[in-house]
């Protein structure tokens, strides 16, 4: 394949590489990069986008929206069918109060049905860079095998630059989208432990999303209840990063580690709170148990 750009005329090569770069986010969409997207400050270093991880969190991301979108779709049709009943029976007060509820549900919709169609936009753009990230990269290749010539060498040049725009407009729409992807709300259940946890033991649970934390102190009582200092969390889901949940044993002054896990937020993005138990332990002697609401 690198052989076809061999015969390429300067013109033709110039062009072929400057059109990669016509396609910029910025000259077609009016994105403001979020204030917290460090990584699109003047000056900064662009991380490598990650499209795979990206196209998990969108899939996950718009059923999730969907299911939101299917319920209320099912209580307007509910509260519908009980308007125009109402309507019949004369009772105002009623029947003004459910008007005022259809309204109400009328609205969010339109709101969820406007953020589907904006995640849908952003990653529309996010696949259109990528593809044109990937030519770049696979024309830079094709053009290095080939002889060198001062066409070639303005040609690389510019597919560099095309390839950085790319790379960073991906960043850019990566930053936007997860403005979207709303919170997790995390409420803590307690460990679960059988012979493990006795009367008076004393824990402290560890949980990182990129730069947020929650650090939880509990202990067992002597009927076996748990009570802990912190029971709630607000996290905002991050596209990169993955839950990290560690939990030690206080002893006094010292501290034994239990045990560090990784947890993947992908299957968050639900309608309904989920309750998870997660294996602290390799053998899974000791387990945290959360719920989240997304």
């Amino acid at each position: 394949r690198s052989c076809s750009f061999t015969g390429f005329s300067t013109v033709q090569s110039r062009k072929l590489a400057k059109s990669l770069g016509r396609s910029s986010v910025r000259s077609r969409m009016s994105l403001k990069p979020p204030k917290a997207y460090n990584s699109l400050q003047k000056g900064a270093v662009i991380w490598d986008p990650k499209p795979l991880q990206v196209k998990k969190i969108f899939e996950a991301l718009k059923k999730g929206l969907n299911e939101y979108l299917e319920a209320h779709q099912a209580e307007l049709d509910y509260l519908s069918g009980r308007h125009k009943d109402t309507k019949r029976n004369s009772r105002l007060a009623f029947y003004y109060d459910l008007d005022k509820q259809i309204r109400s549900v009328e609205r969010y919709i339109r709101k969820l049905e406007f953020h589907i169609s904006k995640v849908e936009e952003l990653y529309e753009a996010y696949c259109i860079q990528c593809r044109l990230r990937d030519g770049a990269t696979n024309m830079k290749h094709a053009f290095s095998l080939s002889p060198s010539t001062k066409a070639s060498r303005e040609s690389l040049v510019e597919l560099y630059k095309n390839f950085q725009e790319c790379t960073e407009d991906m960043c850019f729409i990566e930053g936007a989208l997860e403005v979207h992807l709303g919170e997790f709300h995390l409420k803590m259940k307690g460990l679960v432990g059988f012979a493990r946890l006795c009367p008076g033991d004393q824990y402290e649970v560890f949980v990182r999303l990129g730069r947020q934390k929650w650090r939880l102190k509990g202990k067992i009582e002597t009927d076996d209840s748990q009570t802990w200092d912190e029971e709630e969390k607000i996290f905002i889901p991050n596209l990169h990063e993955k839950f990290e949940i560690k939990v030690t044993e206080l002893r006094g002054l010292a501290t034994i580690l239990v045990g560090v896990v990784m947890c993947d937020s992908i299957n968050f993005f639900t309608t309904k709170p989920q309750v998870i138990i997660v294996d602290i332990t390799e053998l899974g002697t000791i387990k945290l148990q959360l719920e989240v609401l997304w």
